[in-house]
């Protein structure tokens, strides 16, 4: 019995800080998994540059409101819970995530959750709606990502992996199939053993070949 994993950003929907960069104007938001694989080193990295622009979590969902699917793939992820199971396994935050869930037809989604200040700091300064932190699912070693897996094939399930970034290639290893989907060209020739594939049409016949349908 198969479950299929996909990763969100990059997979699914745009990379929600490319899109708060051009917002912004910041070009240092660009930076994501693609290109840090240690995910705390990044996030410190962008919660040190939000604090530096007094930029807070309702600017960051403002820019999110606005933001859709990419093209085809809500009519992807439909064709696939026809015939499976979907699960979206994200790195990113549900502050984040869920106005994105429901343009993709609210497929179950886990990721992790930001921290917020509520108020002033202990020093008086104003830092209210501020991200101060976040909350990983797990701290297990190689991610929520691969320890979601796991705990789905202990279940019973077979899972197929999709992703794009350095933090999803555990989750890929650990499935019975895995693929890469619109990854960089880096991350294909350090992975040459992975089927990759730029379109959904071609990501869609290989899920069904596995599932033999």
């Amino acid at each position: 019995m198969y479950i299929v994993c996909l990763d969100m950003e990059g997979i699914v929907t745009p990379e929600i800080w490319i899109e708060f960069s051009k917002v912004t104007g910041i070009p240092e938001l660009t930076r994501t998994t693609r290109d840090e694989p240690d995910y705390d080193k990044l996030m410190h990295y962008r919660m040190d540059i939000l604090n530096e622009h007094g930029l807070g979590l309702r600017e960051i969902q403002n820019t999110i409101a606005k933001i859709d699917p990419l093209p085809g793939a809500k009519e992807f992820i439909d064709e696939l819970r026809k015939f499976t199971q979907v699960i979206i396994l994200s790195d990113t935050f549900t502050q984040f995530a869920m106005p994105l869930i429901e343009k993709l037809g609210w497929p179950l989604l886990m990721c992790n959750e930001l921290t917020v200040y509520s108020d002033s700091d202990e020093s008086g300064n104003k830092k209210a709606g501020m991200i101060s932190g976040y909350k990983m699912r797990t701290l297990e070693e190689g991610g929520t990502k691969l320890s979601a897996v796991r705990a789905l094939q202990s279940t019973g399930y077979d899972t197929i992996a999709v992703g794009d970034s350095f933090n999803d290639l555990a989750m890929i290893r650990a499935s019975q199939t895995g693929f890469l989907f619109r990854s960089t060209d880096a991350i294909k020739a350090a992975n040459p053993d992975l089927q990759a594939f730029e379109e959904y049409s071609e990501l869609l016949a290989a899920i069904k070949e596995v599932h033999g349908v």
